[in-house]
């Protein structure tokens, strides 16, 4: 008999790590541990221990997969490692000039954007390239060693370089780069033509930056999370998200550091198509919500929306990213009152430590999760991670707000809860409504742990199509990790008026690109055959600023000459307008590979409908729902609901790692694949 072979998929978050191990027999273990900011490999190792403990034999792990907040947690607080700068001589400041913006235009007392490299910390260089990438002048050996000395006085914990125009020509950093690999060998150095090939010199540089600083951090947990998993028992491979929707192997993830900025939402939007695909349900809008922020992404025809440059905590990153629209407002974001005297929720938030108030650790201000406690959604001994709910503590907390505003502890919870709603749906609006979106043509798929408490709320607030609770909500991005599959983006920018010869050579770099990339993933263990790659050319008027990516199928020539056409078709259905007479540019030329692995997804089926069955009810409390008053609501236990269960609310369902409310005249089905798919009738009824 075959030993069954386990994958793990690990998400750490800010309040939980979650973990899914699967194996090839088809069994399934779910575990969801406190996370330890202090030491995130920690929570990782208890999560391994947790599936362990439940029958997970880790020798016969063949994959672990992870995703992780370090990189995100250490840009967000500005927590980086102390990095030098070398860059090209006149352009020390190009991080302080940034790109002439400025953030406030109106502000009488604008707020300095903060430095990614201090001003001592960053060195020229006498050499220079022209805009053609060809050489004026060279760097000389006496200089590169003065320069070497002042950096071994300065005592940095990394180093970056980035020379202007070096993404034409990187002879000039390469010479720079071993000089300083051989000078400091135990620092990391990043050379900005090995991680952004793309014109633009303050991203570029800023991109490389963060790199730097993020190296040593994220070098450093990798190194101490992979030793934890071989203390456990797992000898496995290690693949870390990337924050482009694919997995990396873990010894290269460190020198990647900037791609991980968006790790952990990534896999959930990963999770997010294959729902997609599974319930031939192409346009979902996810909601993934959990301890300190909630994530939203819109997919259109079942494709991840991604984009090529991303701004976070004041600085501009160049890598390919999930397109995900992000706000403060998690189960554990504090209510509090402003000067003025008006309610607020977040972005503040109790995090994993204290934690909500009626976690019992100490927490004392409320939060979004204590005003659910309040109101009786959530009750005693219902979160994951040995955590049991305290409603005492929970009303002290929301009263510390309730009581100056002249409420009572309820309607303070309804009015935090209420707040919490409108910050979820103006972001789901502003992916939806604000692109022209009509959002009764998308199905909400509400995740994390705390996204599926609001789903009953926000279709009832929001035309949309129904809402599709996963069958493992607060596990989906952790489950979405392993979809995903290994990852590798290659980079060009060429600024070539769109001809011949300008395709001649995009073809020629596709090849290279796309050789380099089945070379890496044989690396990995990825076969030829499950490598897929995906092309796209940003293109421009000339003049214009920005540009537009333009996805192509292949690059043969045939393809490639109807660039300027495709080019003009999307500039007219963004703009509302193009002129074909108009030379097009193309900028930058990118490729996407894709190395998948091997979990085949399950399809709906019909099922035929039956009633709530008696025992899944556990059950009954009290709830406050808001039009309804105290109701008194049926607590379902969600694995007791089988395939073609239909119901009517109010309803609250609880499982191990999340909790859904389901509100009066709304109506609960179980689809094939388990997942809960809920319609609201009252609107159904407005709209007749």
């Amino acid at each position: 008999m075959t030993t069954p072979r386990w994958t793990i998929s690990i998400d750490t978050g800010g309040t939980f790590t979650d973990a899914i191990a699967r194996n090839t027999a088809g069994a399934i273990f779910e575990a969801k541990v406190a996370s330890t900011p202090e030491d995130p490999s920690r929570g990782l190792s208890n999560a391994v221990s947790a599936l362990e403990s439940q029958g997970v034999n880790l020798p016969d792990v063949s994959l672990v997969c992870h995703g992780t907040t370090v990189a995100t947690n250490a840009t967000l607080t500005g927590n980086l490692s102390r990095a030098a700068l070398v860059t090209t001589k006149g352009f020390r400041d190009v991080l302080g000039y940034r790109q002439s913006n400025r953030p406030d235009v109106y502000s009488l007392t604008p707020r300095r954007p903060s430095d990614l490299v201090p001003r001592s910390l960053r060195y020229e260089l006498s050499e220079r390239l022209d805009s053609a990438g060809r050489v004026l002048e060279a760097p000389s050996d006496d200089e590169i060693d003065a320069l070497i000395e002042e950096i071994r006085e300065a005592d940095p914990e990394s180093i970056s370089v980035s020379f202007l125009f070096s993404y034409l020509n990187d002879t000039h950093e390469r010479q720079v780069g071993d000089a300083l690999r051989t000078a400091f060998p135990d620092r990391p150095v990043t050379l900005s033509s090995e991680v952004a090939r793309e014109f633009r010199e303050y991203p570029r540089t800023a991109t490389t930056a963060i790199n730097a600083a993020l190296r040593p951090i994220v070098e450093n947990y990798l190194n101490r999370a992979s030793e934890a998993l071989a203390e456990s028992g797992v000898q496995a491979p290690l693949l870390v998200m990337q924050s482009n929707g694919g997995s990396v192997p873990a010894q290269r993830a460190g020198a990647e550091a900037h791609k991980l900025v968006l790790s952990g939402p990534a896999g959930g939007v990963a999770g997010l198509k294959a729902l997609a695909d599974s319930l031939d349900e192409p346009n979902l809008i996810g909601l993934d919500m959990g301890g300190t922020s909630t994530d939203v992404c819109l997919l259109r025809g079942a494709t991840i929306p991604f984009t090529t440059i991303q701004e976070i905590q004041d600085h501009t990153l160049l890598a390919p990213t999930v397109d995900i629209h992000t706000i403060g407002a998690g189960g554990g974001s504090i209510a509090w009152i402003d000067a003025a005297g008006s309610l607020k929720v977040g972005p503040q938030s109790a995090r994993a430590v204290p934690g909500p108030a009626c976690y019992g650790r100490g927490g004392i201000e409320p939060t979004i999760t204590d005003a659910h406690t309040v109101l009786g959604t959530l009750g005693s001994g219902e979160l994951a991670g040995g955590l049991r709910i305290d409603r005492e503590l929970a009303v002290q907390a929301v009263e510390r707000i309730s009581k100056p505003l002249g409420m009572t502890a309820e309607e303070g919870a309804e009015a935090i809860i209420a707040i919490g709603l409108a910050h979820m749906i103006r972001a789901l609006r502003k992916v939806s409504v604000e692109r022209g979106l009509d959002p009764r043509d998308f199905c909400l798929v509400p995740f994390g742990g705390a996204g599926p408490l609001h789903a009953g709320h926000i279709l009832r607030h929001m035309a949309l199509k129904n809402v599709i609770i996963p069958l493992r909500p607060g596990l989906f991005a952790a489950d979405g990790l392993l979809v995903a599959g290994l990852r590798i983006d290659h980079a060009q920018t060429i600024l070539q008026e769109a001809g011949d010869e300008a395709y001649s050579e995009i073809a020629a770099w596709y090849d290279t690109a796309s050789e380099e990339a089945v070379e890496q993933f044989g690396k990995d263990g990825i076969a030829a055959e499950d490598i897929q790659s995906e092309g796209t050319v940003d293109c421009r008027y000339r003049g214009q600023g920005f540009e537009l990516s333009i996805p192509i199928p292949d690059w043969s020539l045939k393809t490639l000459r109807r660039v300027p056409a495709l080019f003009h078709a999307a500039h007219k259905e963004r703009y509302g307008h193009s002129n074909s007479a108009e030379p097009v540019e193309i900028v930058t030329i990118r490729l996407a590979s894709n190395g998948s692995i091997d979990r085949s997804g399950e399809g709906i089926e019909d099922v035929v409908a039956t009633e709530l069955p008696e025992d899944a009810v556990v059950l009954t409390r009290p709830v406050l729902l808001d039009e309804y008053g105290w109701v008194d609501t049926p607590v379902i236990d969600r694995s007791k609901l089988p395939a073609g269960c239909e119901f009517e609310g109010p309803a609250v369902i609880q499982q191990m790692d999340a909790t859904s409310v389901i509100l009066p005249e709304q109506r609960a089905r179980v689809v094939s694949t388990l997942d809960l798919i809920i319609t609201d009738e009252r609107r159904k009824g407005e709209e007749s």
